[in-house]
């Protein structure tokens, strides 16, 4: 693996800049669709390109992102725990931005983008729940109609989230095939994107899917890392964390904010379910339109991920995380399930904040990391806190 000096050039020189018309990260992302598929990519990268540039497109978006989801977010930092751990950690309160995460940044960025290539309604897969909240959300205030598709394992144990889609105005699709989770329900809800291309827009809810979707959610999600970058020149004395961490699944929280460190010093850390570890742990191979790493059996077939966390529960990660990992860029590591709920109660207790299981990942890791020296005494840690735990009351309640 190469060493955080000795890949900065690249950094600088393009590591997370636009993949151009392929859409390729190194070996990885593309465009594997069927063909139905192919003209609708097309016209959404065109429409997206086009947008991106336009002035007004991107002050109607951060109008948006100002009044109705409150930001910027704060940067907090987490005294208590942080002296016990004999570190300086900063917590980017995602958990903060209205609907109680990350994902709506990307959705109010996908909607308005929908809106002005004529399309009435937006599709989405979601997996904790999030996804969904947001796309409802969006597509209330925007006068969308709203289709999510939900595998029926986490419409059982993500009830409050489908109830609040409901409340919201969107149809929720339970997936009773397969593994019935996060996998499963982005393949279903692909799969009826062929058939009403004309009037309905895919709204991916991670760095995932063909190109342009893991670009565009990058994107998208950057003004997380934008922000924080500006709010550690500030905070911190060297201006910039020795370590920026954010948890992985198909990682837009992670991609938005490793996207503002990229060109720093800053170590970036990944940190994924140890039973859905694309990056840590999977082989070369394609899924839902784009080539990446996933985890494979033997005979190359794609299997089942498994996550206390359902927004983590999927078997691969967006190309681009695959194309840092192989930079040495970006380094991917595995927490258990009982280290994230411990994790979970720690910050609670200590910060009185409840993580999102999903966020408590990479706080299970941070905590890991400082009891074993990995993380130095003293050293200056940015976590990005994706979301908050509202939605994992249940969960808690059956294990603690």
């Amino acid at each position: 693996m190469s060493s955080i000096t000795e890949v900065l050039p690249r950094a600088r020189g393009g590591v997370m800049a636009d993949p151009g018309p392929r859409g390729r990260f190194g070996d990885h992302g593309g465009r594997y669709v069927p063909e139905p598929l192919v003209a609708a990519c097309d016209e959404v990268a065109a429409a997206f390109q086009e947008a991106w540039a336009d002035a007004g497109f991107r002050r109607s978006l951060a109008n948006l992102l100002a009044l109705h989801v409150g930001r910027p977010t704060p940067l907090t930092p987490a005294w208590r725990l942080s002296a016990e751990l004999g570190i300086d950690l900063l917590l980017k309160r995602e958990d903060l931005a209205h609907t109680g995460s990350h994902k709506i940044n990307n959705v109010l960025g996908q909607a308005l983008l929908a809106s002005r290539m004529g399309r009435t309604r937006l599709i989405a897969e979601t997996g904790a729940g999030m996804h969904g909240v947001a796309t409802a959300t969006a597509a209330a205030l925007l006068g969308l109609e709203a289709t999510v598709f939900m595998g029926e394992k986490d419409m059982e144990r993500q009830a409050p989230n489908v109830f609040r889609m409901r409340v919201l105005g969107a149809e929720v699709v339970p997936v009773r095939s397969g593994s019935r989770t996060l996998k499963d329900a982005t393949s279903q809800a692909m799969r009826h994107w062929v058939g009403v291309v004309d009037e309905a827009y895919y709204c991916v809810g991670s760095v995932i899917g063909p190109h342009p979707y893991p670009y565009m959610v990058r994107e998208l999600q950057r003004v997380i890392g934008d922000e924080a970058r500006g709010q550690c020149a500030a905070e911190l004395p060297a201006g910039v964390p020795d370590f920026v961490v954010a948890c992985v699944g198909g990682g837009s929280n992670a991609a938005g904010t490793f996207a503002g460190f990229v060109g720093t010093p800053a170590r970036l850390v990944g940190v994924e379910a140890a039973g859905g570890a694309g990056a840590a742990r999977g082989r070369e191979g394609v899924l839902h339109g784009f080539r990446s790493s996933f985890l494979q059996d033997g005979d190359g077939q794609v299997t089942e991920a498994h996550s206390i966390a359902p927004g983590l529960d999927y078997p691969g990660v967006g190309p681009e995380h695959a194309h840092l990992r192989d930079l040495g860029r970006a380094r991917y590591v595995t927490v258990e399930d009982g280290e994230v709920v411990e994790a979970a109660v720690r910050l609670a207790r200590t910060e009185g904040i409840v993580p999102a299981l999903e966020s408590a990942h990479a706080v299970a890791w941070v905590i890991r990391a400082a009891a074993s020296g990995e993380l130095p005494p003293g050293a200056s840690v940015l976590l990005t806190l994706s979301g908050r735990g509202d939605k994992d009351i249940s969960t808690l309640m059956e294990l603690l």
